[in-house]
């Protein structure tokens, strides 16, 4: 029922749906209306000029099921339409998707590419996969990976899909695995790492995470795959709970940082890895265990890419 805005559009008048209650406004706009300045939207809120039930709501205003909600004309110049993705950059994520159905896609993402847009990005994975998937109108990022980071990313198609998943990754329903290669000898003894991580955003707007007693609890589980003598480990991360650059932080805690990370990593081990070829952040999420709605279980493993096996390759054990 919604009207793609191109550079003038009518007034719009959007029923609220059963599966759009308790979303916030601000994001149920966000998401009808594709296309539209994310500043534009908050604008029109701001202003009043949205209504709900004929009546002005605030941005932070939680949809009910029935609602009407009233959209003003939104007038667009053409600078800000979404341009059209590269194609070798859309084939590239279509060849990454390793599972699809009708309420959830799972692709193995490349190193170097950011989940969504924003920071100076113009686009991301979840802007790419909608004009891959121009007719899946609700998808949305069920968790994140940071941009350097490879591996298994879930986005849901359908809002009951987005719900359930985020209701397992609240509780302990969802197992996610990653591979990292760091530096020195791991000892196996070392099963796991419990220290507090505390959120900091810098001026230059980068954030940054470091262990303190003032943080939230974080606990990650590792286990050694492979040795590669006294020089690199190749470890097992679980992180049982999901803090922002948990699995890095920790790692670099516990002595042994992590290969190609410029924020938490050692330098003088990052670059030996680079001369071997290894130019990216060796962190991957490899394993995927998800209960799905239907009682069943999703079960999934992504291979690593190209630099990944051939930098370890040139790795002496």
């Amino acid at each position: 029922m919604t009207n793609t805005p191109s550079q003038a559009s009518s007034v719009q008048m959007l029923e609220v749906s059963p599966e759009f209650a308790g979303q916030r406004i601000d994001n149920f706009l966000r998401n009808q209306l594709k296309g539209v300045p994310k500043t534009l939207i908050y604008r029109i809120l701001r202003k009043g000029e949205v209504r709900v039930n004929k009546g002005r709501i605030k941005p932070e205003y939680k949809l009910q099921a029935g609602d009407l909600v009233r959209v003003p004309p939104l007038r667009l110049a053409e600078r800000d339409e979404p341009a059209p993705l590269a194609q070798g950059l859309l084939e590239r994520l279509e060849a990454a998707i390793v599972y699809e159905d009708k309420a959830l896609i799972v692709l193995n993402k490349p190193a170097g590419i950011a989940v969504h847009g924003g920071s100076g990005l113009s686009y991301g994975v979840i802007e790419a996969l909608r004009q891959l998937r121009p007719d899946a109108r609700e998808l949305e990022l069920v968790h994140r990976l940071d941009r350097d980071t490879s591996g298994l990313l879930m986005v849901a198609k359908k809002r009951s899909m987005l719900r359930h998943l985020h209701q397992e990754l609240r509780g302990d329903g969802v197992d996610k695995r990653y591979m990292a290669l760091v530096r020195g000898r791991w000892e196996t003894g070392k099963k796991q790492v419990n220290a507090p991580l505390l959120k900091n955003t810098l001026r230059s707007g980068e954030r940054m995470v470091e262990v303190t007693d003032e943080g939230k609890e974080a606990l990650t589980l590792f286990r050694v795959l492979r040795r590669f003598g006294d020089f690199a480990t190749l470890v097992e991360a679980r992180p049982v709970t999901g803090r922002t650059h948990q699995i890095r932080v920790h790692a670099r805690h516990a002595g042994h940082a992590i290969a190609g990370d410029s924020k938490y990593g050692d330098e003088d081990f990052s670059r030996e890895i680079r001369e071997l070829g290894g130019k990216r952040l060796f962190l991957h999420a490899y394993g995927l265990k998800v209960p799905l709605p239907d009682g069943g279980e999703l079960n999934l493993e992504a291979p690593v890419d190209e630099v990944w096996s051939q930098t370890l390759g040139k790795l002496v054990e």
